[in-house]
Parts: structure tokens; C-alpha cells; sequence
């Protein structure tokens, strides 16, 4: 979950439609782009987080470590999915050390999983507003298997995986590191990918809730496959905007327009449910990570469901980047995208 910086490692964020990979260096206090790729794999490689086709990720990550021309093999990476449960809980205040003897107890009563078959780790975030003999805990746990089959594929990748972090987690660190934490403010992360959309809302800097649900951008390319009787390498192009023969851009945006409306009306429900649980406090404001974030219509239908900013974020903001070394705007174009590999980069641990 939570780790200390102390040493610069490389970011692998595996995705269900690309694997991204950035390397960052310490320089003083301040961290540097060192290296930034992705790869596309092809669909259903990966479904809702569990690795289907571990031979094509292998490739692709070898891919990566090769045209980059790599040599750190320190690497983070994170899962998501219905396999990971991330829990905030409420417990009698006691030690770390008595809170990790007890925790395989404790957990068995908030995780829907047998607890032999599950990781678990745990964040103890301060006594509880409500009562200052409870503490508020973080709890996360994800199933054994899945989180074997990401660090067998790094492995066979020849990297050395030395954390494995959650997705929701990663996108915090990115956003935390760029634009610092936001005291007395309530903001939701969105992090909208092809398959699996994760969910942080963060207040006074903490996590309160996250989710992760299985909707993102495919189910945009798909509709348009179905609406214009396109190909799914046409619908990808179509669907952020690139022209396409014989079909007129307002096709396109008509059923784009109605495709995101699912993904918009899901985030709203997530954050609906948190304000109502929370004494009806409300979010300030929206921020967006994820390839999704190409598909122009989905900020304006944010902003419109919910009446909130909604802003792009930009995971390179305080990070040094040397334009003799990245084109500026490939970075720009790819900020959003690179936030959980960012923010794995940045998780630099025990």
C-alpha cells in the first residue's frame, strides 16, 4: 500500500489494452523522466484484471525493456478488479505490531474470499473522527493467484518485481506527487481504462472510498462497431476523434455521445453513494486519469451529470522532463494515460 521514498524504480502498469512502463530518477528532491513507453496487447489478454494470455504480456514487456533500452530491473506494478478488495474499517486502537497479529482475523469478517486464498496488507490511518478509542484502518487484500500470475509474467520478463500495489493506490501517489495534498477539500480520482474504471475519493488527503468497475472505453469502441458496422481497430481511431472513410464525424459523435453516458452516470452513482454515506458532504472537484480521457465527450458529460470542474490530469506536472529527451507534446497527449505507472514509479519501498 503505502511506502516510503527512498530509491528511484521503474513503474509497470499492465492494462487490459496496453502496458505502460516509466522510469524515474531521484535528482536531489526532485524526480526525473528517465524513460516513458507503452505497448499495445491485444484484447482479452487481460480480463477484469487477471492475465489470460501471460505469454503475449511477457512479449510486451520484453518489448518495452528493449526498445527503451532498460537496464533498471527493480519494478512496481499493481492489479485491480473484482479479485482486489480495497475496505476502509473502524477498529479498536492498538499497535501496527498487535493490528499485523491480528489481521488475518480482523479480515475475515469485511473480504467475500476464503482468507487462505488472499495477500492481505493493511494502512493504519489515524484515530476516528467519531470515536478516539477506534482507529480508521485501510485494508486490502487481493487474491493470491492473480497477484502470482502478474509476478510470474515480470519474472519470465527478466525484472525483478519488488512491491505490487493497487491500482486505486498508484493513481493517489500520482496525483498527490504533482499537485500536492488538498486540505479541507473532498476530490474524486477517476482513473477510466479499455475494461475496468478505478474510483479514489480522497479527503483532506486521505482515501475514504474507492471502487473499481468493469466498464471503460471498450464498451465505447464496441458501440460504435455496432452502431456503424466498423472494425475494432476503426472504432479505436473513430472513437478519439480521427477521421474515417466513408463515415461523417457527427455519426460518430452521436453515438459516442450516447456510449458515455453509462461510464458518466456509474462515476455519478460511486460519488452519489459516497456524499450520501459520508453526512451528505460533497466533492469539490474531479479528477481524470486513464486512455479513456481522449474521448472528448466524456469531461463534458461529466460536468454536466454531476456540476462539478472536472480536470484532465497531467501526471508529468512536477516531474523534471528534459525535451531534448521526450517530445513534448507526445507527453502531453499521454500524461493522463501515465498515471499509475507514474505513481508505481513513484512508490519507491522497503
Amino acid at each position: 500500500m503505502f511506502f516510503k521514498k527512498k530509491a528511484s524504480f521503474l513503474g509497470l502498469d499492465i492494462g487490459s489494452s496496453s502496458i505502460k512502463l516509466v522510469e524515474l530518477k531521484l535528482n536531489k528532491k526532485n524526480y526525473e523522466l528517465i524513460n516513458f513507453g507503452s505497448v499495445p496487447i491485444p484484447s482479452e489478454t487481460i480480463v477484469d484484471g487477471a492475465i489470460l494470455a501471460s505469454s503475449t504480456v511477457v512479449d510486451g514487456i520484453s518489448n518495452l525493456i528493449s526498445s527503451l533500452k532498460i537496464k533498471t530491473k527493480d519494478v512496481v506494478t499493481s492489479v485491480s478488479g473484482h479479485s482486489v478488495i480495497v475496505k476502509k474499517i473502524v477498529l479498536p486502537t492498538t499497535t501496527s505490531q498487535e493490528l499485523a497479529n491480528s489481521i488475518q482475523w480482523e479480515a475475515e469478517q469485511y473480504i467475500p474470499f476464503d482468507i487462505s486464498d488472499v495477500y492481505i496488507d493493511f494502512q493504519i490511518l489515524g484515530p476516528s473522527k467519531e470515536d478516539p478509542d477506534l482507529m480508521d484502518v485501510m485494508l486490502v487484500a487481493a487474491k493470491i493467484e492473480l497477484v502470482n500470475d502478474y509476478v510470474a509474467a515480470i519474472k519470465d520478463a527478466g525484472l525483478n518485481p519488488v512491491i505490487v500495489d493497487v491500482d486505486c493506490f498508484a493513481i493517489q501517489n500520482a496525483f498527490e506527487y504533482n499537485y500536492g495534498i488538498l486540505p479541507d477539500e473532498i476530490v474524486a480520482l477517476v482513473n477510466i481504462g479499455a475494461n475496468v474504471m478505478n474510483i479514489n475519493i480522497l479527503r483532506d488527503g486521505i482515501s475514504s472510498f474507492t471502487r473499481d468497475i468493469a466498464i471503460g472505453g471498450k464498451q465505447i469502441t464496441e458501440e460504435l462497431q455496432k452502431q456503424l458496422n466498423i472494425d475494432f481497430e476503426t472504432a479505436e481511431a473513430a472513437k478519439v476523434g480521427m477521421s474515417v472513410e466513408g463515415i461523417q464525424k457527427e455519426e460518430v459523435g452521436e453515438v459516442v455521445k450516447n456510449a458515455v453516458v453509462s461510464i458518466s452516470t456509474e462515476i455519478q452513482r460511486s460519488l452519489d453513494f459516497f456524499s450520501a454515506s459520508a453526512g451528505h458532504q460533497e466533492i469539490t472537484k474531479v479528477y481524470l486519469f486513464g486512455g479513456c480521457v481522449k474521448v472528448h465527450e466524456i469531461v463534458l458529460s461529466l460536468e454536466e451529470k454531476l456540476n462539478i470542474p472536472v480536470e484532465i490530469v497531467n501526471s508529468f506536472n512536477r516531474i523534471e522532463v528534459n525535451p531534448k529527451n521526450f517530445d513534448p507534446q507526445y507527453l502531453a497527449e499521454n500524461s493522463a494515460i501515465a498515471g499509475v505507472s507514474v505513481g508505481l514509479a513513484l512508490r519507491v519501498g522497503d
